[in-house]
């Protein structure tokens, strides 16, 4: 029987996102993940629960590619349980990753701020 592999969790967290990103630009046809990356993967304490973390390159374009990327969630998970060759593929839960629009917006007051 084969052994499984272990993994740490912040190195499965990175093996997450990497497979999660190579798979949305080689095995899904839909074109409006091609403006999704995703950005962070956060394991719960027993690894069953994966909240990932997406962004698009087209704002205006978010409530589309939110629809896409939770329809492909099942499929997903079904490619990742087979690329990770672990006992347990955690079910993914998808969350737009707001972090560059909060930057932006931060930048944006600390530019008026000092202009004032």
């Amino acid at each position: 029987m084969k052994k499984k592999q272990s993994f740490s969790k912040e190195k499965y967290q990175e093996k997450l996102v990497y497979e999660i990103n190579v798979l949305l630009r080689r095995d899904f046809a839909d074109p409006r993940l091609a403006a999704v990356s995703v950005t962070n993967v956060e394991l719960n304490t027993d690894y069953s629960v994966a909240k990932v973390f997406w962004d698009t390159f087209d704002n205006s374009k978010r409530g589309e590619c939110k629809k896409a990327i939770e329809g492909i969630s099942g499929k997903m998970r079904s490619k990742l349980a087979q690329i990770l060759d672990v006992r347990h593929t955690p079910s993914l839960e998808f969350y737009y990753d707001s972090q560059f629009d909060d930057e932006n917006h931060i930048m944006n007051l600390i530019k008026k701020s000092s202009d004032e």
